[in-house]
């Protein structure tokens, strides 16, 4: 009986986390201490990697709506200039959108980045994560060109995740206002001091 409850208990956890926010207000993100659930998403090649495997070390990870956003692109940008300095205090740099692999590329290319973006186009690594939230009408149309048409109604609100080597989370910025992105200068006075 004991087992049943806790399989039962735990499934709850699990949709209840999954689930979609109606506004980025009411989002129920991953916190401090918490660890980074196991999904698979694709590389910019399509290939499907588990974040388990993507996260065996010191990760800032960057959620971001799409190569679409402004705010998005300069945010990314600004983590390709403090790169070297990330990579010298020993971290990775990965960032996760819905945008389908294809656009990866494109964003890659556009942005001059040298690290890794990943697709998260049917959402479950953001459901996950507690921070997908019902897309306003006026999206849905260009959400469904960037995911290939696997989203047409939803967005990540922008995060910053610093995790360490065991895929816990150690630092967390996130700000329902999409316009407000952690900066850059910010994100490495943190990582020297974790």
């Amino acid at each position: 009986m004991k087992k049943v409850v806790t399989i039962i208990v735990f499934s709850l956890m699990v949709s209840l986390q999954a689930q979609i926010a109606d506004k980025p207000e009411n989002i129920s993100p991953l916190l401090i201490g918490e660890k980074i659930p196991n999904v698979d998403l694709q590389d910019s090649n399509s290939k499907k990697v588990s974040t388990s495997s993507i996260f065996t070390k010191n990760t800032v990870l960057i959620i971001y709506r799409g190569g679409w956003c402004p705010y998005c692109n300069a945010q990314l940008a600004d983590m390709q200039e403090i790169e070297k300095d990330i990579l010298s205090l020993g971290y990775q740099i990965i960032a996760v959108s819905p945008d389908a692999p294809s656009f990866l590329k494109e964003t890659t290319e556009k942005d001059k980045l040298n690290y890794q973006l990943f697709s998260d186009s049917q959402g479950d690594f953001s459901k996950a994560l507690g921070i997908a939230f019902a897309a306003p009408e006026k999206y849905s149309k260009m959400l469904g060109k960037y995911s290939e048409n696997k989203n047409t109604n939803w967005l990540p609100v922008p995060t910053v995740y610093v995790l360490n080597e065991n895929q816990e989370i150690e630092f967390l910025y996130i700000n329902p206002d999409y316009s407000k992105r952690l900066s850059g200068n910010v994100l490495v006075n943190v990582l020297k001091n974790l």
